[in-house]
């Protein structure tokens, strides 16, 4: 018996050794609110300025998510990430390359697709964001094209160019990757550049921009501070914070991580976007239906990223990989919702007893399903036996 009381102590020491390690991502995945309902949100990036050819998929897509209905009987949605400029190229090539003009997504040129989508923001399925004036920092592209002959090119091309062909550290608005690492931009620098931007989006779109996502997911708290000061009230994120790209032009220098729900120190209200849909990489629609089911378990909201040339380089065949998904998706949980991000972001901070769940249990299951994510602590569970308590506390034998 003594034998057997001194292993038991010890398994109840290692076991609260490993919960006192780990209080700190427990604590917050219990923090974290859950949701009563599977929440879908297709979140789609790199919209407006750019490849007139943008019009006639956006009409698609609006006749396509138009089909589909939640239970409460609202139509699916799409965020649109808008860029609202490109390279006026036949301009920058009269400057040799030393003077940036823009073209805005106000030009006459772009009457089409300001229309397709006004027209899926009046049928109710396109839900604008703010994604940045342009999808690269200009200074960084003028320079860059002094020795790159490939960016020279796009920069001065007659037709609205698609930043899609960037080099990707490039392509990020909120940092000089001009040269590797990249550089910060002054404070006063990112403030104006925010507050350009949302005047821009109001005078094209009517109101404030009230959601944000950077591009590339390359920001820091200077343009979070920028983005509160403009209206921005929730942030989109992939649940961290990369503000440099490194020396091989990858996001780099992670200072912050976030849960759905959190705050950032300006005050705006994170969502996570980790849900990765993209057809034209080959992910099949089955890829959309299996993630919201694995946040639906989690108490969360599944938020899928999916991208501007899924509809213009394969077209045909990611209309109907996003068809098939969505109508998967209505299968696996056919109570999921269609909501908006703001509309999420205001219920979460809300606590809004519709959607937010308080009763124990649920919120138990939730939050063991949500540990698995921590890094190592799953395999270190399932070493210690800790594993089968914490199956027990979320209501799995």
């Amino acid at each position: 018996m003594d034998m057997l009381a001194l292993a038991l102590a010890a398994i109840v020491l290692l076991w609260g050794g490993m919960l006192l390690a780990y209080a700190r991502p427990l604590a917050a995945r219990w923090r974290e609110p859950v949701l009563r309902q599977p929440v879908l949100v297709i979140e789609s990036d790199d919209w407006g300025a750019g490849p007139l050819e943008q019009a006639e998929a956006l009409q698609q897509l609006t006749a396509l998510l138009q089909r589909v209905h939640d239970r409460s009987g609202r139509a699916a949605l799409m965020t649109l990430g808008v860029v609202l400029e490109v390279p006026d190229g036949p301009r920058i090539a009269a400057s040799g390359w030393t003077e940036y003009h823009a073209l805005s997504l106000a030009d006459g040129r772009f009457d089409g697709v300001r229309a397709a989508i006004q027209e899926g923001i009046a049928a109710g399925v396109f839900v604008p964001q703010l994604h940045g004036q342009c999808h690269y920092w200009p200074p960084a592209l003028l320079a860059a094209a002094q020795a790159d002959g490939s960016v020279r090119d796009w920069l001065t091309a007659a037709a609205p160019a698609a930043t899609e062909t960037l080099p990707p550290a490039l392509q990020s608005r909120w940092v000089d990757a001009s040269s590797l690492p990249s550089h910060a931009l002054p404070g006063a620098t990112i403030r104006q550049a925010v507050a350009d931007e949302c005047a821009s989006y109001q005078s094209i779109f009517g109101t404030v921009p009230q959601v944000a996502v950077a591009t590339t997911f390359v920001w820091d708290a200077a343009v979070e501070a920028a983005w509160e000061q403009a209206g921005i009230e929730v942030v989109i994120t992939p649940g961290s914070r990369a503000t440099c790209r490194n020396a091989a032009g990858a996001p780099g220098c992670v200072d912050a991580s976030m849960l759905t729900g959190e705050r950032s120190r300006a005050g705006q209200t994170y969502l996570v976007r980790d849900v990765y849909f993209e057809p034209a990489l080959g992910h099949a629609p089955q890829r959309l239906a299996d993630g919201l089911a694995q946040r639906t378990r989690q108490g969360r909201a599944c938020l899928a990223e999916t991208h501007r040339f899924n509809f213009l380089q394969a077209r045909e065949t990611s209309l109907a990989a996003l068809e098939a998904g969505l109508n998967a998706a209505l299968a696996t949980c056919p109570g999921v919702r269609f909501v908006a991000p703001l509309e999420l972001a205001r219920a979460l901070q809300n606590r809004d007893p519709a959607w937010i769940e308080s009763r124990l249990r649920p919120r138990l299951a939730a939050w063991r399903a949500r540990l698995d994510e921590i890094p190592r602590f799953r395999r270190l569970a399932q070493l210690s036996g800790l594993a089968l308590p914490l199956a027990l506390v979320g209501g799995r034998a």
